[in-house]
This record gives C-alpha cells, structure tokens and sequence, in this order.
C-alpha cells in the first residue's frame, strides 16, 4: 500500500494517490490530469475509483477527464447529485481497492454532501482519514459557503457539522491519519494550520473546534466567528464542478494560441478580453502594455486572480514571460478560467520593440517614501489583509485589503496624491495596476512594501486600533 500526498502550494490544496496491489484510488484531483497518469504508468496500475470529498468552490476538479483516460468511476457521498454519472455512495459503504478497503463517511456540515473517506489497511486497521473540508489541522471547514444550495443559515450548517465531528470523526482512534484537502493559506478555512498532516489524537489536543466538553452553542459562535466574504469565484467553481467542464487540453491548446503584435489589439477590443500581465512586479512597473492587470505567477496566482476577475467566463488574453504560457494557463484552469484566447506572441518585449504605447508605474523605494511622506497629511493606504494592518502598520494609514478594491477604490480621490504598499510589493502592483487601468494615476506605488518600511524611521504602531474610513 502507498499514500502520497500530492500538495499543491499556491492553492494550499492536498490531492491524494493511493496504490494497493495493482489498482489505485486518487481523491481530489486537480484539473490537469497528467501527474496522476504518469504516477498510474511509473506504477503500472489501473485507476479503480476518483473519489471527491465534496463539490468543491476553490478549485476546478479533474474528475471527468480523469475519467474520460482511465475508466475509472467517480464516487461523491450521499447527497450529491451533479449533471454527470457517479456512484453516489451511502453512509458507511466500503470500497475496495487492491488489499485495502475505502469506507464512506457521511460528514456534512461544510457542504450537505460533504463526506471523509477512511482507509482501512490490508490488516482490517483503520489507518487514515481523507477528511476533505470537514477537518482540516487546526481548524474545520467554514459553515456559510453551501447556505443557499442548501437553504440553510451559516448556524444550521455548523450545529451540523458540530455533529458529523463528534458523530463520525472524533469517534475515531488516535493514531489515525488525517490527511485534509487544505492548509494555511485556503479560503475554506481561517485558523489553518501550516502542516498538512495530522492523527486524530493531535486533533483532538490542538484543535480549538475538537475541544473536548464543548458544547454545540459554543462551536457554533467559534466556528462562524471572524469569516471573511468568500472569495467571488468560489459560488462559479461549485457550479463548475457540478455540471461539467470542457477538457483541460481544449483550454491549454486555446492559451497555446500565439497571438501576432500586430492583431493584438484589435483582438482585444474584438472580445472584450482583459489583458493580463503575468510577469514579475518589477518588470512590469518598468513597462506594460496599458491597460494590463498584473498578477505575478510567481505569487498566490490563482486564488487572487479567482478573487479579483468578477466572472470566469471573461475573456483573457496572456503577456506572460517566455516559457510560462502553459504553466499560466494550466493555473488559471485550476480555478475555472477556461476562456483564455490566447498569449502575446514574442511578450512585451515584441510589443515594445514594435514601438506600441508602453506604461509603467510610479514606483519609489521605502528611503524615497520616508523622505517624501508626512505623517498626517500624506494619505497612506496599506493593502495587507487586516491582520497584518493591526499587528502593526504606518501611522494614520488606512487599512484597505486588495480583497476588496472593487468595493472601496470607487471613494478614491482622483485629484489628491496617496501612497500604497502591501508586505513585499506583490499585492500593490495589482492594486496598482487595476488603479491605473481605471484612470487612477494619482499614487506612488512602494517597492519592497511594509517589509522595506519597516526598516526605515517611519512612525509605526505596534498595537490594534480600529481601521481608519477611507474619505
């Protein structure tokens, strides 16, 4: 028997393949479909079943070209019903595969559908939980995503969920593993921990929402306590996920398409494309072609691409460094942006070099900014999410996390000057970009962002205080 955890980092998601005699399970599965094919042939053995822990709003899952390649049967928990064939499995049904067993456990909770699959070893052990978004280490999956799928409130949800744990889960011996679906840095969750495996007896221990003697009442206040607005393409990836999706090679060979200097522009006025530069923030602040929104692919790509493209269905085209067109695209699948038409032909390099309009950003180190600002008078925006504002931030900055810029750069002032940093400069150049590509040019964007500040003898706190209101 083999488990491996197939861990992708920037959707802090787990992925699970497991191998047993000649026949192999995965859980989970991402959208590309070619690590696990090329495990199931290093292997030489057959994929018996995909099972999915729940329709997932993260990401896109891979479960039907998975399929479509191996055959093998896709199986959700009770519940479940998409626009596709499945096994539909009941509470406590056994699988086999090879020597082991795979039971079924209904947990919902997070979902209605939500279930864990535990393994039961060739000795009839019980030896690992896939416990999907039911637990993860640290934390338990948020309550408010599957309301309206389920015509519930965020409460209901939890005192479910509170029950699927102490019910099924938490009946569980110790020494069994826990393997989740995510790990610190998912929006499925808020206190996740940065390990991605557990036993149910450290669970037990370290995780607030397992204590012991804790009451439903209290689960539920703890639970619902602090959740953040989901991100806007998690209600579409459900849905994705639900009924279907085109194959991911139709969607790497369209983002294959090179597009021609000279077509480029008349493509994207044509299609209403978004441009989106994928380059690093300090190229692209020396120059890109305007309009462009920048998202490094060096960063947390996807997730913030998902929170801050309103639709996946918009058209995109591609200026990505050379060599990266596939890799972009594949992570843009990930999380359901299939409508990509294609990339700039030769990058930014060919655009400039073919003498079209080029922007840049008005960029400054943290030793330009500490000369420049004035506590008090200088309008600072910090873009960090509120936790990192409140552990410590510049004096009289307002807190204004780049999760929301849709919502709060309509109160921008276009005629007064304002600076804007995030931690490192990652996060500011987005919010720099999709500033300047809707006419905002009034700022000065910081490089090296809080991390250079702070070495400078810019007033600073070091304590929480209320968010100041962006006028």
């Amino acid at each position: 028997m083999k488990i491996e955890q197939i861990y992708t980092g920037c959707l802090a998601q787990g992925a699970y393949y497991i191998t047993s005699n000649g026949e192999a399970a995965i859980i989970d599965p991402l959208r590309e479909t070619a690590p696990y094919m090329d495990r199931l042939s290093a292997d030489n053995v057959k994929l018996k079943y995909i099972f999915e822990t729940h329709f997932h709003a993260d990401f896109v899952s891979g479960h039907l070209d998975l399929s479509t390649q191996t055959d093998a049967k896709i199986v959700y928990g009770p519940t479940a019903k998409p626009e596709f064939d499945i096994i539909s499995a009941e509470d406590n049904q056994i699988f086999e595969v090879g020597n082991i067993k795979i039971k079924v456990l209904h947990t919902p909770g997070h979902t209605m559908e939500s279930t864990c699959y535990l393994l039961i070893d060739e000795n009839g052990k019980d030896t690992a939980l896939f416990s999907g978004d039911t637990l993860f280490i640290g934390d338990v999956g948020r309550p408010d995503l599957a309301q309206k799928a389920a015509s519930m409130t965020q409460d209901q949800l939890a005192g479910i969920l509170f029950h699927s744990l102490r019910d099924k889960v938490m009946t569980l011996a110790d020494d069994v593993v826990v393997y989740p679906a995510h790990g610190a840095g998912s929006a499925c969750g808020k206190n996740m921990s940065k390990e991605t495996v557990s036993t149910i007896g450290e669970q037990k221990q370290q995780n607030y929402a397992l204590r012991a003697n804790m009451t439903e009442d209290e689960f539920i206040k703890e639970v619902t306590d602090g959740l953040l607005p989901p991100p806007a393409y998690f209600g579409m990836n459900v849905a994705m996920n639900k009924k279907g999706i085109p194959s991911f090679s139709t969607v790497l060979n369209n983002g294959k398409i090179a597009i021609d200097v000279a077509d480029f522009e008349q493509l994207v006025e044509d299609s209403g494309a978004l441009i989106l530069d994928t380059r690093n923030p300090a190229d692209f602040s020396k120059g890109f072609v305007p309009q462009s929104i920048n998202i490094g692919i060096s960063g947390d790509f996807a997730p913030w691409v998902g929170a801050l493209i309103a639709n996946v269905n918009q058209p995109i085209i591609l200026v990505t460094d050379f060599g990266k067109e596939e890799e972009t695209v594949t992570r843009l699948s990930r999380v359901g942006f299939d409508a990509v038409l294609g990339h700039l032909k030769g990058g930014f390099d060919a655009w400039k070099s073919a003498g079209f309009d080029v922007d840049t950003v008005h960029r400054i180190t943290a030793a330009q900014f500490e000369n420049e600002v004035k506590i008090g008078d200088s309008k600072i925006i910090d873009i960090r999410k509120e936790s990192e504002y409140e552990a410590e931030h510049i004096e009289d900055a307002y807190s204004k996390p780049l999760a929301y810029i849709n919502d709060w750069v309509k109160d921008i002032n276009p005629n007064e000057h304002f600076f804007i940093h995030c931690a490192g400069g990652y996060r500011s150049m987005i919010a720099a970009s999709i500033l300047q590509a809707r006419g905002y040019r009034n700022f000065s964007e910081i490089e090296g962002g809080f991390n250079a500040i702070a070495k400078t003898n810019i007033p600073k706190t070091d304590f929480m205080c209320a968010s100041k209101v962006l006028k």
